[in-house]
Order: structure tokens, then sequence, then C-alpha cells
């Protein structure tokens, strides 16, 4: 890599078409072609899984028209690092940017990755969890795991290539994502309709049920009202995980033309296309497979939504509507999903790194440009750490680590609004929050909620309190980095 330059500068190279390709590229990954199958495994029934997608929609939307106050106020690189900063002062920004580094960003880039290589699997089955490449004592490492890593180098080296390569790759891929989840939703309704499974889908859609995971020996379990509350919220950890990343575009601020508009507009509008795919997606699964099935069919309509092969519902209903090949050409959409995804994340989170290092609060040299205007230290120093961690474990434990975190900092970031809104009153506010003071706080409290259950479900409390003894583990971290490091950060 070249000798970064110190006084480089970021290009403004991003239009409204650009940053809403980057939100929908960035959301659109893997998770709505999986998650389903979980979700229902967790609520049992065609009318709760459908809730589950909609009560996630409502949340992500008042998040993201929220939020786009303080992406107006702040058009800046680092994004929510910088809004944190401006609300709450340096140390809470800090520990935002300290667990996006650790398992925000760099996890959901792994599990993204995962994926890629998992669905890589349907046209190379050399591409396994099964395929254990070498051992040492519990630890396996597996031709996923090496794919995974492929991808988030090859990637993170397209973007230190500048932002306008960065982009072009994400308005092609972004583009072809839309196209694939169009397609599925057409050739679902067009094609895929079938009258058992609306039979059973539709017939009941109320009753609550929480089956075990494939491989577990517990007995379907019927859910009381408090139990059904629980089970949305763990449910929620997969589509709020496919929901994610609408707020990357704010760590390029000052590389959009027009921020104080276009983040706005590309948040919501990008979200609100996202959702209601989502939405429709999840429609054609229920009109083209059971809900319910058992993990020991062999025929796909026999192993319904809940035990999809590998969690793999779309490429399931792709199969059932085309047959063998409706599989292959599903997979390989969603390969491009999931490359177009990754490429979208990666190419935002290293700006807020750079942000920190510019505060003086992480490593000096992150807070560079190279000759074509992008903080590649940053990069590589994400892509070392994402890399790793697809070496932490599986899909759905990265979910679990990953999404705690993030939902506890939107919290905090649109409490943000309001504490700005009291401390900054004449500050300019080119958008404000819509439906302000309800919408945002509508947005605090079921995002809350969601977290309270994370805490306390016994699936998810370990990783839910590993994830806040972390950011708590950052506040003598703050300290050790900005005692070495405050005054040596380079100039430009």
């Amino acid at each position: 890599m070249s000798d970064p330059q110190p006084q480089g500068h970021f290009q403004r190279a991003i239009t409204l078409f650009d940053a809403i390709m980057i939100v929908t590229g960035s959301m659109i990954g893997s998770g709505i072609f999986i998650v389903s199958a979980d979700i229902s495994r967790q609520v049992g029934s065609s009318g709760w899984l459908l809730v589950v997608w909609l009560l996630t929609g409502v949340i992500t939307l008042a998040g993201a028209v929220s939020y786009g106050e303080l992406a107006s106020m702040f058009p800046k690189v680092g994004g929510q690092y910088v809004y944190l900063r401006e609300a709450f002062g340096k140390l809470t920004a800090f520990l935002y940017g300290w667990t996006l580094f650790l398992v925000i960003q760099t996890g959901v880039i792994a599990a993204v990755a995962v994926a890629f290589a998992k669905f890589t699997g349907v046209l190379v089955p050399w591409f396994s969890v099964k395929n254990v490449l070498f051992q040492l004592g519990p630890f396996a490492f597996s031709s996923v795991q090496l794919l995974a890593i492929i991808l988030i180098v090859a990637i993170t080296a397209l973007n230190a290539r500048g932002v306008r390569t960065g982009k072009l790759i994400q308005n092609v891929l972004g583009s072809t994502k839309l196209i694939a989840l169009a397609l599925l939703i057409i050739g679902g309704l067009v094609l895929g309709l079938n009258a058992e499974a609306v039979q059973a889908n539709f017939t009941d859609m109320w009753t609550a049920v929480r089956y075990p995971a494939p491989g577990a020996s517990a007995a379907p379990l019927p859910l009381s009202i408090s139990g059904l509350v629980v089970a949305i919220g763990m449910a929620m950890t997969g589509s709020l995980f496919s929901s994610d990343s609408w707020n990357n575009i704010g760590f390029a601020g000052e590389e959009i033309v027009n921020p104080e508009r276009t983040l706005v507009r590309s948040m919501a509008t990008g979200t609100a296309i996202v959702t209601a795919l989502y939405i429709l997606v999840n429609v054609v699964y229920l009109l083209a497979l059971p809900l319910v099935g058992s993990p020991e069919a062999t025929t796909i309509a026999g192993r319904g939504i809940q035990y999809a092969t590998d969690d793999r519902v779309a490429t399931a209903v792709a199969e059932h509507v085309l047959g063998p090949v409706g599989a292959v050409v599903m997979a390989v959409l969603i390969m491009l999903s999931t490359f177009g995804a990754n490429n979208g994340i990666i190419l935002s989170g290293a700006r807020a790194y750079f942000a920190m290092a510019k505060d003086g609060l992480f490593f000096p040299g992150l807070a560079r440009l190279n000759a074509a205007g992008v903080p590649a230290r940053a990069l590589w120093l994400q892509c070392l750490w994402a890399s790793l961690l697809c070496l932490s474990g599986s899909y759905g434990q990265l979910l679990n680590y990953v999404m705690f975190s993030v939902i506890l900092f939107y919290v905090v970031t649109i409490v943000g609004i309001f504490v700005l809104r009291r401390t900054r009153p004449t500050a300019s506010r080119p958008y404000r929050a819509w439906g302000y003071p309800l919408v945002p706080g509508i947005y605090v409290l079921l995002a809350s909620i969601f977290c309270i259950i994370l805490l306390i479900a016994p699936d998810t409390a370990e990783y839910s309190r590993y994830g806040l003894l972390l950011v708590a583990l950052g506040v003598p971290v703050f300290w050790v980095f900005r005692n070495r490091f405050a005054n040596r950060t380079p100039a430009g």
C-alpha cells in the first residue's frame, strides 16, 4: 500500500441515486433470504411472522425519519459517531466507535461474508461448514470461513482504490438485488401459488407455538401472551438485522453531494423501499411453502419454511417454483446481494474510525487518506478484525452478538435529538424529525423493549450481556487512547 497523503481530502462524488443504492444495497444482504426460517420457529404461525416483519418495518422507518435530523445537522464523515459526540460528548461517541469496530460493523461484515460463502455452497458443494480444512483442538477452520475471509479482503481492496470504485459497484449490485427481490416476488405470485400452503398458513394464522431448532430434541411449546412477547423480541433479532445498515450512508457525509438533503432523502426512501419488499417477500414465502414443517422431511414442502435446508428459505421457494435451476439462479442472485451489502458496509464503516482518529481517540495513522482520497488504513484494519470474526462463530451467533449493541446505540442516538433540541435550540436544522416528539419517542420505547427482551430471554441473554460488558470495557480504553493520542493526530 502506498504511503497515504496526510493532506488528502474527501471527494464529493455520491449523488442522491448513489446514496439510495448504498442504503438499499447495505440493507439487503443475506438476512431476508434466511432469517424467516428462525422467525417461523420462534413464533410458529403466519400471522405472527408477518407481525414481526411489520413491527420491524415500523421501528426501522421511525428510526430513519428521526435520525435524519441529526444527519442534516452534522453531515460529516463519521456519521453516528459524530452525532453522539455532539449530543453527549467524546466518551459516549468513543463507546459507540469502540463497539462499532469490535462487533457492530465488523460483526455484520463477517456475518454477511459467511452467508455469501454458504450460498456459494449451492453452486460449489466444496464450500461447506462440514468441509473442515484443518482443526486445532476445538477450533475448526472450514472452507466457508476461508471464502468469507477472501471476500472481505477483495472488497476492501476495491474500496481502497477510491469512493468512485465503491459507489460504482454499489450502484450495479444495488440495482441487481432490487431486481432479484422483485423477480422473487413476481415469480412467486405468478408461478409459486401452492393451494396446500395457503390452506395451512392462512386457516389458523394466530396460534403461537415455539418450535425447536434443527437437531434439538425439544417438543413444540405453545406460547402464553408473555411468552409470545418474548418470542417476538427474540425473533426480531433476525428481522432487525436484515433491516439494519440504513444509517451507513451517514458515515460518508463529506463525500455526498448536497448532504443536508441527500442524507435524509436517501435514508427515508431506501428504508421505505426495502421495508415494502421484505413484507412482500414474506407473503410470497407463505403462498409457496407451508410455514410448519419437519426437519426430517425429504421434500421442500415437507420441510416447510421452518426447516428449509440450512434456513435458505428463498432458494427453497425458488426451487419449488422453477425446480433445481431456480435454486441455482436464486443462489447466484443472493451471492450478488451479499457481495453488494458488504461493499456498502465496508465502504461506510472505515469513515467512523477515521473520525475517531481525528479526535485523538484511535490510532493516529487511521486519520489519513491515501492518494485516492479514502481512509485506506482504516479500511484494512477493519478488514483484519472482520476476518478474525469470521473464525469466531456461526451466522446466528454473530447476529446475537451484533444486534443488542446496534439497537442500544440507536436508542442513545435518537435520544440525542431530544438533548440537542434543548441544548442547541437555535442550531441549523435543514430537516426536523418527522412527527417529533411522538415518532422519535415511539422508536426509543419499542427499541428499548427489544433490548430488555434480549437481556432477559434465555437464548439471547448471554450474548447481550457480553455486548453490555464490551461497551463498559470501552471506558478505560477511552482514557488510554485519549491520554496517548490526543495530540498526535495528523493534519488534513
